[in-house]
C-alpha cells in the first residue's frame, strides 16, 4: 500500500510531553494526495486512541475497530494533528472508509475554523 490520504499506519510520535500524542500509535493520513505523491519527506497525520470517551469531544470521530482493521476500536482526535516523517510511518494496509473520513474532514473544519 502507498501512503495515501484515509490510510491508517503507525507512527512513533516520541516522548510524551504535557498532552500532546506521544509513543507509538495509530495514526490516520489526512495530508492531500497531491502532496502524498511529491517528493515532501513528511506526512500530516492524526492520532487514534483506544480511549473511546474522547468520541465524545465535538469533532473527534468514534472508528470501530471493523472500519480501521485495528485490535481496539478507536477515536481519532482532530486536535492532535502531527507532522511526521514518512519513514517513521508503517503502514498497516487499511484505508479508513469514506463514511468516516468525511466525518473527519468535518471535525478537522471545526477545529481550525475552515
Amino acid at each position: 500500500m502507498v501512503m495515501s490520504r484515509g490510510v491508517i499506519g503507525w507512527a512513533d510520535l516520541g516522548p510524551v510531553t504535557g498532552s500532546a500524542p506521544a509513543k507509538r500509535r495509530p495514526v490516520v493520513v489526512v495530508q492531500s494526495n497531491s502532496f502524498n505523491r511529491s517528493s515532501v519527506g513528511t506526512v500530516i497525520a492524526l492520532s487514534l486512541t483506544s480511549n473511546t470517551s474522547l468520541a465524545d469531544v465535538p469533532g473527534n470521530v468514534f472508528v470501530p475497530s471493523a472500519a480501521s482493521g485495528l485490535a481496539k476500536d478507536s477515536v481519532v482526535v482532530v486536535t492532535r494533528c502531527s507532522t511526521v516523517d514518512r519513514s517513521d510511518v508503517t503502514l498497516n494496509g487499511s484505508l479508513m472508509p469514506a463514511y468516516l473520513m468525511s466525518e473527519i474532514d468535518a471535525g478537522l473544519r471545526l477545529v481550525l475554523d475552515l
